[in-house]
């Protein structure tokens, strides 16, 4: 049997969303040839210029990280039973993620499979399973419909995408749907965040749902005293951590990928709405005898709604403000700034703040992703040029309040010499 969700902290919904649309013209989605991160090493892999190696510990994980520059130290925790391969795990038997800006990875102790996911430039979120058997040609397979059961719904921007949830446990990692559930990104207050999850790092007063588990159903739907697993850095009490590359879940990595995943399911909307859009534009003109170049309404406003969802993700809109200092308990947030690019001054969009928010110039390093680059020419203009005025000042949308002239000078100033490629009002 083929397990084929990526992160396990998805409770399957269904929802309408974009529905059949993303498997017809111009998108294609289940027969569309992908190229991305893995579709690029399989086809290294499979040609013999790259090899991973197999250990019977934790099967082709730590080969497939290198082989992907995905650090160790990304690895966060979840216990709760919300993916496919919910019978390998329990709080004792966790399941680990670990990803970088484009690829994620999810493995379970003994699992049959590693579950990968990565952001498509063309389209969208892709999804693949690895077998965990040793072969001398490894392949990664991709997976077109389980996965979309989960992955693609509202709480997706219906595409497929990724979805972070908080939910409350039993001891053996079982949801108490009763008692609700969290959909996570950085507008989340702490107080909801990570709820079957194991945490790790220092928090200060802040309290979250981490590293706690209700032992009734009364005690999780009325609430119970989660204060024991507050500001943890050693799991070692909760499950066997050396069965694992790292000790760690830490925070500061669940804040990044909560984020990361947020603004990549805004860019895939964007760029399969934009495509979608432009496409029936055209099929319309040929069907009422308009110009090529007729442009309806409705086209315009489809682009605008999906690009202005991208600047707000982009720029932290609505963002969860921190009450006290947030420390990480791995060398996560040390390799993640390292990675650049810098200004002049040394000053960096990977640069954290971590005191009153997660970045210090809050503007998402995933401007610099090849699919926020790849996103059809329309959308990323309107995206650039929108974010352009907000820095500038002349977009003064209660959306940004938040920013400073001071924090929108820097971000102006960073964006100006990191990225290359700008539109040529930007210099």
């Amino acid at each position: 049997m083929r397990y084929v969700l990526v992160l396990p902290l998805f409770l399957c919904v269904s929802s309408p969303g974009f529905g059949d649309d993303f498997n017809r013209a111009p998108v294609n989605y289940s027969t569309a040839t992908p190229d991305n991160a893995i579709s690029r090493l399989q086809t290294k892999l499979a040609s013999g210029d790259n090899k991973i190696r197999f250990t019977e510990e934790h099967g082709y994980l730590r080969s497939v990280l290198a082989a992907l520059d995905i650090s160790e130290s990304s690895q966060v925790v979840v216990f709760s039973k919300t993916s496919l391969q919910r019978e390998r795990i329990t709080p004792r038997t966790p399941r680990a993620i670990y990803f970088n800006d484009d690829v994620y990875v999810g493995f379970c102790l003994r699992g049959d499979v590693l579950e990968v996911s990565v952001a498509d430039p063309s389209l969208g979120t892709v999804f693949y399973t690895l077998d965990q058997e040793p072969t001398e040609r490894p392949r990664f397979i991709r997976q077109t419909e389980n996965c979309l059961t989960c992955h693609e719904s509202s709480l997706t921007r219906n595409t497929p995408g990724h979805l972070v949830r908080s939910v409350t446990t039993d001891r053996n990692g079982m949801p108490f749907l009763s008692a609700g559930t969290f959909r996570t990104d950085h507008s989340s207050p702490i107080d909801e965040r990570w709820g079957g999850w194991y945490v790790t790092g220092k928090h200060g007063r802040m309290t979250h749902r981490g590293n706690s588990f209700a032992a009734t159903k009364r005690e999780a739907d009325e609430g119970f005293d989660r204060s024991a697993g507050q500001n943890v850095t050693d799991l070692k009490d909760y499950f066997t951590v050396g069965m694992y590359p790292t000790p760690h879940s830490d925070i500061v990595a669940l804040m990044v990928l909560e984020h990361q995943i947020e603004i990549q399911n805004r860019i895939a909307r964007a760029t399969l709405e934009t495509r979608s859009a432009l496409y029936q534009n055209a099929e319309l003109n040929k069907a009422l005898g308009e110009p090529h170049t007729h442009r309806f309404e409705s086209t315009g406003s489809r682009i605008k709604s999906a690009g202005d969802a991208v600047v707000k993700a982009l720029l932290f809109s609505e963002e969860a403000k921190l009450t006290d200092e947030v420390r990480g308990s791995s060398s996560f947030a040390k390799e993640f700034t390292a990675r650049g690019p810098k200004d002049k001054k040394g000053r960096s969009l990977r640069d954290f703040d971590l005191a009153t928010r997660l970045f210090r110039y809050p503007c998402s390093y995933q401007i610099y992703s090849e699919a926020f680059d790849a996103m059809p020419e329309e959308v990323r203009e309107h995206v650039l040029k929108r974010l352009f005025d907000v820095l500038t000042g002349r977009d003064e949308d209660k959306a940004f309040s938040h920013l400073t002239n001071e924090s929108k000078r820097a971000i102006l100033e960073i964006v100006r010499e990191t990225k290359p490629n700008l539109p040529a009002y930007w210099h």
